[in-house]
């Protein structure tokens, strides 16, 4: 049988997770985006 009083209160450390997971997503996204750019110009110059 499901406790559902403490399954509502892992949803907070659930969340709280998810949120992580997709902000370090983005950070590593934008890292490479940043990367790709440098390396196009440094090639337009030689």
């Amino acid at each position: 049988m499901i406790n559902v009083k403490l399954f509502l209160e892992t949803l907070n450390i659930m969340w709280k997770g998810m949120l992580g997971i997709f902000i370090v997503t983005g950070i590593i996204m934008l890292a490479v985006a940043i990367m790709n750019r440098l390396n196009s110009k440094s090639n337009d110059n030689a």
